[in-house]
């Protein structure tokens, strides 16, 4: 089996072995591809393993032996899932590899908002504390979590993990989600949007994108939010109307924005929320654990080991 692996550098940018990959076929790896590179690279591939590189239904309709396309992420937008199965073709992606440490950075960007850790390291750095006449200094807002409220829009496997964490903390969690109230666990209360965007101290959001949730939290929504709310996107960038929020953080509606998401991956230089001292911005980077790139790696290795084998794992 020829295997082709298009965009590989971002989850093993050499720090991890493709060998159980390799195992399988005749392995070729690029680092990046660009779209117009995608057909030429995948003649003959019986199997093209994708993380961000579109595989659309005109690239299927020009490879006409290809038989599998393996996502290396738990998202699928990057491939036209209906063109796939008119044609044929098993599509695979890694469910719940990054669980933990998408939920770790939540409560990473959540304490810097909080505490503001950086900002005091680099106040000490500077002297501040130094040349200050009492014991202690700070010149921020240091709100404590035990008894405020946290909203989790979307229940899923990360959500549930956060809301776990926010329980550790001391805060009352409610959720937006389509389970039912009589399943949820003990301490998660269900709601409606309308109910987390008026009690939520803070918000985070863990949703799928689709139709319905693209700019989920808008104007309108800001609006309905309390005012000096903390609103979190560990999920994904166009969930939130990015000038929206950066108008409401002018206006003190929110008081901070912490994200890891961007609607443009890699954002334009002089985009407005990364000057603006209430937005707190990483670099797309909550799922790339050590420890989670390794279950993807082996992840999908498994997912194209049981498609050879004629086995159905993590199909879409």
């Amino acid at each position: 089996m020829k295997i082709v692996i298009l965009d590989g550098i971002c989850v093993n940018p050499g720090d991890l072995s493709w060998e159980d990959m390799s195992k399988l076929g005749e392995l070729t790896i690029y680092e990046r591809t660009a779209p117009q590179q995608v057909v030429e690279r995948c003649v003959g591939a019986e199997a093209v393993i994708t993380n961000k590189v579109m595989i659309t239904d005109e690239v299927m309709a020009a490879l006409p032996q290809l038989k599998y396309v393996g996502i290396l992420a738990t998202g699928y937008n990057v491939v036209d899932i209906d063109a796939a199965h008119r044609r044929g073709i098993t599509v695979t992606n890694i469910p719940a590899y990054s669980t933990d440490s998408v939920a770790q950075m939540t409560f990473a960007h959540i304490l810097n908002i909080t505490n503001r850790v950086e900002h005091y390291a680099m106040e000490v750095r500077e002297g501040k504390w130094s040349a200050h006449p009492d014991f202690c200094y700070w010149n921020t807002p240091l709100p404590e979590l035990a008894g405020k409220t946290l909203g989790i829009v979307g229940l899923g496997n990360t959500g549930m993990r956060v809301a776990c964490i926010a329980h550790a903390f001391g805060m009352d969690v409610f959720a937006m989600t389509s389970k039912n109230a009589a399943d949820l666990p003990e301490g998660i209360q269900k709601t409606t949007l309308q109910g987390l965007l008026a009690t939520s101290d803070i918000l985070s959001l863990h949703c799928p994108l689709n139709d319905e949730t693209f700019h989920l939290i808008n104007a309108q929504t800001i609006a309905m939010m309390k005012r000096g709310a903390i609103l979190i996107n560990t999920g994904r960038g166009p969930l939130v109307d990015e000038e929206a929020v950066a108008k409401a953080l002018d206006e003190g509606q929110l008081m901070a924005y912490g994200a890891d998401v961007m609607a443009q991956e890699p954002p334009q230089k002089n985009h407005p929320l990364f000057s603006h001292p209430h937005a707190f911005l990483t670099p797309h980077i909550a799922w790339a654990t050590r420890e989670a790139r390794e279950r993807l790696m082996v992840i999908a290795a498994n997912n194209l080991k049981a498609f050879a084998e004629g086995e159905k794992l993590n199909v879409l």
